[in-house]
């Protein structure tokens, strides 16, 4: 309690709100970002233990990703709180809500998909989802059952989506069309 009171006047006194820390803040306490980094910003990021985390260039993280360097289990067990490193390769996706935790390295190219819990490293090019996170296919296996699914599903432009003002008539359209899924642009 004593020890929580003291963070959060640590955080108050630096100017740094203790519920949504920035992503600047991160990387001045050590986070490692590449280049082209997307959605990083509304993810929780384990700010006492951000040194340990390193992610690639042309990442995208959907809402609510979580890094968590740390593993507090252990302290009631062996009076310390077990850290591990946390690595994201390159060109990767982290679906909405994944728990990314401590001493994993995930592979370039990789698909995490939402709310898996990644307790594990991964090798690069694969598709990994599930409680915890496993393989499920290759990125190559993936992407041809995307292009299937494409050819066999209807097809929206840019103009059907809230950027692009779409109508009621318009929305109407997609959900008369749209059995199960679909793709815009």
């Amino acid at each position: 309690m004593i020890k929580a009171i003291f963070r959060n006047l640590y955080y108050k006194l630096k100017g740094i709100s203790n519920e949504k820390l920035s992503l600047q803040a991160n990387i001045r306490a050590g986070l490692k970002a590449g280049k082209n980094i997307y959605g990083l910003e509304g993810c929780t990021i384990d700010h006492g233990h951000c040194s340990l985390i390193e992610v690639g260039d042309n990442v995208v993280f959907a809402p609510q990703v979580y890094l968590l360097a740390h593993d507090t289990s252990s302290k009631k067990i062996v009076d310390y709180v077990k850290i591990g490193k946390i690595k994201i390769g390159n060109n990767c996706f982290i679906g909405a809500r994944a728990f990314i935790m401590p001493g994993v390295e995930i592979g370039d190219n990789t698909v995490v998909g939402a709310c898996s819990v990644v307790t594990k490293s991964f090798p690069a090019n694969v598709v990994v989802a599930g409680n915890p996170a496993k393989i499920i296919c290759t990125l190559d296996e993936y992407a041809a059952k995307l292009k299937n699914d494409f050819e066999m599903m209807p097809k929206f432009g840019a103009e059907y989506t809230l950027g692009g003002n779409v109508t009621e008539e318009m929305k109407r359209e997609m959900i008369e069309k749209i059995a199960k899924f679909a793709f815009t642009k």
